[in-house]
């Protein structure tokens, strides 16, 4: 029998709930709510988020905004499901979304939801590139992650998370990403001679996926020039370019795209979890005009286009998107924040840290997975909710909300200051 529950028990989840759980072993308390950059457990006890629902929250928890309209929403029996179909809500959505994103950025897409997660809009754009190419084959990068099904699974790096399919994930290649091999070697150049060399054992490709920013690779951002490069090979090769932009995405890097900077023209984009902009499931698939070539209902799904999280993303884009301070404040916010994880790095030189990203994605590199899972340990024990990252999670991945105030964000930057000396 369970013990009674009281004040932050993790027993019934320990008992019940599956091994597969790591969250909460991170953060061995119970929340009960949030608001903005704060989380509350449940001895009211306050952490400060550098999490943000693994960038599902970019505009913080709760923002009052976006949750009085879902509220609304609510009280005029407005459809929450409806498979496909076309409602009010999925229109004011993807008008909003063209006309406010997309017409401004001189990008040209049509709209297909997938299911409701990242993943699903992973597998969907796979799916795609194959049928609208005729070829099989997929180009990914080293440490880059996509997701855990089977497909997106395929294009995903990381040995741990492959070993768990107990099977082999076929039907893609991976290709050195760019800093993989050292500064002073463009990736690109290995890759341009893999493609022209009818030799190389690599059949042409149907796609290359890539993020502009590999999050759970460790923060490893790509330059301007390689992004361009690839996407010249791309169009050299008559190969499909896919951006995952699905944790990178939704203003993250202080543009709506990550991929603004280097002023690229994917054929296909992938956005999923801060789109709905409060962390309600929704995943979207841009995709150029000429690449819809599927039949009605040959890639469906029960949950895409949840209704609900169409309110709330409509109203994130009115809220936020209208003009660019929300931009302009994510890349100074980022400046404190690099700036300060910077002073850091200097001042504990014997612990080798290094810092990286762009915007409001930033890494703090502990070299050593101990030693960055005893810095987030001290953290959470100060009050600050913060993650690992990288090959063997030795990057201390920071996400804070982009919404959040510069003295939450300092009193934040102190936490892991003071975790990093305890260290």
């Amino acid at each position: 029998m369970l013990q009674e529950s009281s004040s932050n028990s993790l027993v019934t989840f320990e008992t019940l709930e599956s091994n597969v759980r790591s969250y909460s072993r991170t953060f061995p308390v119970v929340f009960k709510k949030a608001a903005g950059a704060i989380l509350e457990d449940e001895n009211s006890c306050e952490f400060i988020d550098f999490l943000s629902g693994a960038s599902a929250l970019n505009y913080g928890h709760n923002d009052p905004y976006i949750l009085s309209n879902a509220l609304e929403y609510l009280k005029t029996n407005g459809i929450l499901h409806a498979l496909d179909m076309a409602t009010s809500v999925k229109r004011e959505f993807i008008e909003l979304f063209n006309e406010i994103i997309l017409r401004p950025r001189g990008l040209a897409y049509k709209f297909q939801f997938a299911g409701p997660t990242g993943a699903n809009a992973v597998e969907a754009a796979l799916k795609l590139a194959r049928k609208a190419t005729g070829r099989h084959n997929i180009i990914s990068f080293t440490n880059g992650y996509h997701g855990l099904s089977l497909g997106a699974l395929a294009v995903t790096g990381n040995r741990y998370f492959r070993d768990a399919a107990g099977l082999t994930a076929a039907g893609a290649v991976f290709m050195p990403y760019d800093g993989y091999l050292g500064a002073d070697h463009d990736t690109t150049e290995y890759l341009d001679r893999i493609l022209d060399d009818r030799s190389s054992g690599v059949d042409l490709p149907a796609a290359v996926i890539l993020e502009t920013i590999q999050g759970e690779g460790g923060i490893n951002p790509a330059s301007k020039d390689w992004l361009q490069s690839i996407e010249r090979l791309c169009r050299k090769n008559e190969i499909l370019l896919i951006v995952d932009d699905i944790q990178a995405g939704c203003g993250r890097t202080g543009d709506f795209f990550s991929f603004e900077f280097a002023n690229l023209s994917p054929d296909i984009v992938l956005l999923s979890k801060s789109l709905s902009g409060c962390g309600l499931p929704l995943s979207l698939l841009l995709l150029k005009p000429e690449l819809d070539v599927w039949l009605p209902g040959e890639h469906s799904g029960t949950f895409r286009g949840n209704n609900l999280a169409l309110v709330t993303a409509s109203a994130a884009l009115r809220k936020y998107w209208t003009q660019d301070s929300l931009s302009k404040e994510v890349v100074e916010l980022g400046g404190i924040a690099g700036e300060r994880l910077r002073q850091v790095a200097q001042r504990n030189g014997d612990l080798n840290l290094s810092v990286r990203g762009r915007g409001m994605m930033l890494g703090l590199d502990c070299g050593k997975s101990d030693l960055a899972e005893n810095i987030v340990r001290n953290a959470f024990e100060d009050g600050l909710v913060v993650e690992r990252c990288g090959a063997e999670d030795q990057v201390i991945k920071l996400l804070p909300p982009l919404t959040l105030d510069r003295p939450t964000l300092q009193r934040g930057l102190d936490i892991l200051d003071r975790a990093v000396q305890s260290a």
